[in-house]
């Protein structure tokens, strides 16, 4: 669950007034879980988020539910060696934070920045299976397409934004500095308007245009007849996705592209 989303359902969990119990990795030493600032809420029936599973996510649980029990409202925070406290074989150490949450601690949460911000061209079978791999994920996402019924009519979560705009191409300069791009639409020449105006922008993190190695030496041809720079053409990455993962289904696509993004965003 991105911390957008248990922000979210800390939020309905109160207006409700539901008792909910806010664990919070505080520190971590060496081989651990989950880092600092990883927040789960526990409440009498149900867990919301992770601190990364296996022993310590169940005593932390066990932990959680005594304090709705006892109803008090004082912290209980302990240091854990994953190895000799927990059998776990991780050799660090977790130091977690057990608390009643309130409106106003949860107020205080931080909101670390998303992975990447991404604008995603076309809403084709593609496109949408991204979108379902990033509804997970901690990104900022405008979903750009000329065709309103293409989006679906299910709800999209807060940091994914769907935009119905023409001419497309215009929206790439909106995005700020340092963006991901992914250019997917219905239409050759569609692709090819929108990918030049990033390519002519320049700042960009990560610009994919789906299709092969044929289309990809075309539309370069293009581009150098425009005059965008050989330094930034060869920042194109056409094909998309990770090298290896093999398959033409959407989903796979899907995963390889988005497994490609979580890695520019984290070199």
């Amino acid at each position: 669950m991105t911390p957008t989303a248990l922000h979210h359902t800390a939020h309905a969990w109160l207006a409700a007034g539901r008792a909910v119990i806010e664990v919070h990795v505080l520190a971590h030493e060496g081989s651990a879980p989950r880092e600092a600032g990883t927040r789960m809420l526990v409440g009498a029936d149900d867990v919301v988020g992770t601190i990364g599973g296996g022993h310590l996510e169940w005593v932390a649980i066990e932990t959680a539910r005594g304090l709705l029990a006892s109803g008090r409202d004082d912290a209980v925070e302990r240091r854990y060696a994953l190895g000799p406290s927990l059998g776990q074989c991780c050799g660090g150490a977790v130091t977690l934070r057990c608390q009643r949450l309130s409106a106003e601690r949860l107020a205080a949460w931080p909101r670390p920045a998303p992975r990447f911000h991404l604008q995603l061209y076309g809403a084709g079978h593609v496109g949408r299976a991204v979108v379902d791999l990033l509804r997970h994920q901690h990104c900022q996402v405008q979903w750009i397409d000329e065709r309103d019924a293409c989006f679906p009519a299910v709800p999209l979560p807060p940091h994914i934004e769907h935009v119905c705009v023409e001419p497309v191409e215009a929206e790439v300069a909106t995005a700020p500095p340092g963006a991901c791009y992914l250019v997917m639409t219905h239409e050759h020449t569609l692709d090819e308007r929108i990918t030049a105006a990033i390519l002519q922008r320049g700042d960009f993190a990560f610009c994919g245009l789906i299709g092969s190695q044929t289309k990809r030496q075309r539309f370069l041809h293009r581009f150098e007849r425009r005059g965008i720079a050989a330094d930034t053409l060869a920042r194109l990455t056409c094909p998309i996705g990770l090298p290896g993962i093999a398959g033409k289904e959407p989903e796979v696509i899907a995963v390889s592209v988005v497994a490609q993004l979580l890695a520019v965003s984290s070199s």
